[in-house]
């Protein structure tokens, strides 16, 4: 088969279907040991089982250390990948930003959010029962004081924007141009990513309208990927559709 051109990104000398298959190891690993490595941490504090269990569930500061933990891991993971196959960041697009990249990536946010306010829209009308309502389960749910609000905005607008983007548009995506074209590459990387975040609906099931509404705006951080061969238009893009939510939610309404 022939391999399209990619004029904006290195071809990577490992195997896409490894790498997808790393990129989603990451994810649930780094989950399952950075809960591990948190809940041993308070295990040697002199609390009870029952004071332990409401920290975790209650304290911004417990989700926080979470997934800073979990975002950690995650990156220490990829810089074993590349070391592995002794490459560079700048193989998966993480280089050295322009301030062109964040004017490209601001002026990219109209363009995401109205194509998710059209797919939203016809989603809705063919997809009865769909609950645009349905409540996203972000695990901040007891925020108070300015340091709470600092490590909310950490947790949601710093961290997961940088690594998301290096794993994701970055490993996945990157991975997946060296056999497939564009659109190929992006609709594989946004379904995967999407599908990510079906579990954020909790006990009311799978949050569709999330799934929905990443999987457009990975269409466009692929996109942005793309042409400027750089992570950095589409960490900016992200940073700023996350927060967009984090001033909605804590700032003007509060959560």
């Amino acid at each position: 088969m022939e391999k399209p051109e990619q004029s904006n990104s290195t071809i990577v000398p490992w195997n896409p279907v490894w790498a997808v298959a790393f990129a989603i190891i990451i994810y649930f690993a780094a989950s399952l040991f950075g809960g591990l490595i948190l809940w041993a941490g308070i295990s040697i504090l002199p609390w009870s089982d029952a004071q332990a269990t409401n920290w975790l569930d209650h304290s911004t500061a417990s989700q926080f250390i979470y997934i800073l933990l979990v975002e950690a891991l995650s990156l220490g993971a990829v810089v074993l990948f590349l070391k592995q196959y002794r490459q560079r960041w700048s193989v998966i697009g993480f280089k050295r930003p322009q301030l062109r990249d964040a004017g490209i990536g601001l002026l990219a946010y109209p363009i995401y959010f109205i194509a998710f306010a059209i797919v939203l829209v016809l989603a809705t009308k063919f997809i009865p029962g769909l609950d645009i309502d349905q409540e996203q389960q972000l695990g901040f749910d007891n925020v108070q004081g300015t340091l709470a609000l600092v490590m909310t905005f950490v947790s949601l607008v710093v961290l997961p924007p940088l690594v998301e983007e290096i794993i994701v548009r970055g490993l996945i995506f990157t991975s997946l141009r060296k056999y497939l074209k564009f659109f190929g590459a992006a609709l594989v990387t946004s379904l995967v990513f999407a599908a990510a975040h079906l579990p954020e609906g909790g006990a009311s099931g799978p949050l569709y309208i999330a799934a929905i509404d990443t999987f457009m705006l990975s269409m466009v951080l692929c996109f942005l990927r793309e042409k400027t061969g750089s992570l950095w238009a589409g960490i900016t893009l992200h940073a700023l559709k996350n927060g967009v939510a984090f001033i909605s939610l804590f700032i003007l309404v509060g959560r």
